[in-house]
């Protein structure tokens, strides 16, 4: 006798159960069959008959009555939530990620990606793990990773630079060190080698300033260890780490090693920047408290010697920026008020908040009225 088909058993359970019934069998098909797409339809279509919604497009809002709307959304999201699940046992991360970014809770694909294993290389997996955590922003420092392992340091400079403003600051801090702990590696791995084949009995440096340090040579004839565009990236993406993060020292040892380079390689940046690499060191140097009052006069001097409004708010800015993530907030408010809120309305929500951190209420006031800010008068003088 010929097995029953799905079909017959819809209709047996319908003349037995009802419409229930129907969409219980449904259900336990479409989950048998792994066709979790259909399935999301189905659980769908079964909340739309019992709120007496029409069915032919049983995931639609648009034909819920208005009264009926929170629980029909409340449905759907549950059957999101289920066949997200299903999938991602399924292992079919990026069929998973649809579901949980409809109802705005990607963590799930978050915590998958983070426990996949590290690929070796290129695959359709590690592409879909890039996809969905870089580029899709699920989990960006994992999915960083596996870029810089699977395709390798140029590549993942040109994708973080395209994304970086779409980043966190957390997560730039992370995916910076990511790549500052990568390419000190490599460099201090290849002038390793080129100090070992110039002088084979000389002891062993274990840091990089330790290892060019007296050794001008290695720098002779226009001579460099690493992609000079790819340390500039790097130099230029690790102004995002913080004062904890432990490859800041990394960092200022790659803005030593770029200040070395011959003067063809060390592209000027935006101001402060324009000395790109003794710059970046002062920058660093005042992070690490390395000097810092000699750091702040680098910056300071610039910023009175620059005769152009748009430069100063630059240099203004990256002071402020210095001083805010070291604490030293009074010092900060000055520049912040004297530079950017009057060169930059954008900049008035920050410095609100710069005050606020600093309890200075007075300075918001005054700032406010200068500018005839009513709004921002107000909350300051109640706070």
């Amino acid at each position: 006798m010929a097995a029953e088909t799905p079909f017959a058993q819809l209709q047996e359970q319908f003349k037995a159960g009802g419409s229930n019934a129907v969409f219980d069998q449904l259900a336990a098909t479409l989950r048998e069959q792994k066709d979790y797409h259909k399935l999301f339809d189905a659980l769908c279509a079964r909340k739309k008959h019992e709120l007496r919604a029409p069915l032919h497009r049983p995931t639609s809002l648009d034909d819920v009555p208005a009264g009926k709307r929170d629980e029909f959304e409340a449905a759907y999201m549950s059957a999101a939530r289920e066949v997200g699940q299903l999938l991602l046992a399924d292992k079919k991360l990026g069929q998973a990620w649809i579901y949980f970014h409809a109802i705005r809770d990607t963590q799930p694909v978050r915590d998958a990606i983070d426990a996949a294993p590290m690929p070796r290389e290129a695959s359709d997996e590690s592409e879909e793990l890039i996809d969905l955590g870089f580029y899709k922003l699920v989990h960006p420092v994992k999915g960083m990773q596996i870029m810089l392992r699977t395709h390798g340091t140029c590549s993942t400079i040109t994708s973080l630079d395209q994304q970086f403003q779409n980043l966190s600051p957390e997560q730039r801090a992370q995916c910076a060190a990511i790549l500052v702990k990568s390419l000190h590696g490599d460099l201090l791995q290849s002038i390793q080698h080129e100090v070992k084949q110039r002088m084979p009995f000389a002891p062993p440096a274990s840091t990089l300033r330790e290892l060019i340090a007296g050794r001008e040579w290695l720098f002779a004839d226009n001579n460099y260890h690493i992609d000079v565009s790819h340390l500039h990236s790097t130099v230029r993406f690790a102004r995002s780490l913080s004062p904890e993060n432990a490859e800041l020292k990394l960092a200022l040892d790659l803005a030593e090693y770029g200040s070395q380079l011959s003067e063809q390689f060390q592209y000027a940046g935006e101001a402060p920047f324009v000395e790109f690499y003794p710059a970046h060191i002062q920058f660093f140097k005042f992070l690490l408290n390395d000097n810092r009052e000699t750091a702040q006069a680098y910056f300071q001097q610039q910023l009175d010697r620059e005769p152009d409004a748009s430069d100063q708010a630059l240099i203004a800015y990256v002071m402020v920026d210095l001083m805010a993530r070291t604490n030293q907030l009074e010092q900060a408010l000055p520049l912040a008020e004297k530079y950017l809120v009057k060169a930059d309305p954008d900049f008035a929500a920050a410095f609100a908040e710069l005050c606020q951190q600093a309890g200075r209420f007075d300075v918001l006031m005054r700032s406010a009225e200068e500018r005839g800010d009513l709004l921002t008068y107000a909350t300051a003088l109640v706070q």
